[in-house]
């Protein structure tokens, strides 16, 4: 699987690359040189918009529109068929590992736990996803990205 370290010119970029299952490092506090040497160390792909830093050994992101960056690092890293969304957190990378309903009630406002039928607890930083209706819409993108993904 693929992984990938992004600078902070590309944060959505980061975000939807969790979103879809990519190992995405993303902390802006990070030098241009800390970046290219966590790249290398360990095995990720360095996104940028910075030309400079691109010419050391990172992928020249072209697209400014997420959306088209995001299908642009898909075309050129070949990753439509390793799409495995919805499980990693958005916020921290962390695996998420699903949750029974038990463990939930506990965690979830009631009217979530009350509509939603699956439920996954991020290690990391702790959030809790549901399935609801923000969850349609990213279904919605996912599907556009690389074919049919539901969670």
């Amino acid at each position: 699987m693929r992984k990938f370290v992004v600078d902070c010119m590309l944060g959505k970029l980061a975000r939807w690359l969790r979103i879809l299952g990519f190992d995405t490092v993303f902390d802006c506090s990070l030098s241009d040189a800390q970046l290219l040497h966590l790249a290398r160390s360990q095995g990720r792909a360095l996104l940028t918009r910075d030309r400079e830093l691109a010419s050391k050994g990172g992928y020249l992101v072209k697209s400014g529109d997420w959306e088209q960056a995001l299908k642009e690092v898909l075309d050129a890293f070949h990753l439509k068929d390793k799409i495995s969304p919805f499980t990693r957190c958005p916020v921290c990378n962390s695996p998420l590992r699903e949750i029974g309903a038990e463990e939930a009630k506990l965690l979830v406002p009631p009217i979530a736990f009350a509509r939603a039928t699956k439920f996954a607890l991020c290690p990391g930083c702790g959030r809790v996803y549901w399935d609801g209706t923000h969850l349609k819409r990213m279904e919605l993108i996912v599907n556009k990205l690389g074919g049919n993904h539901e969670r």
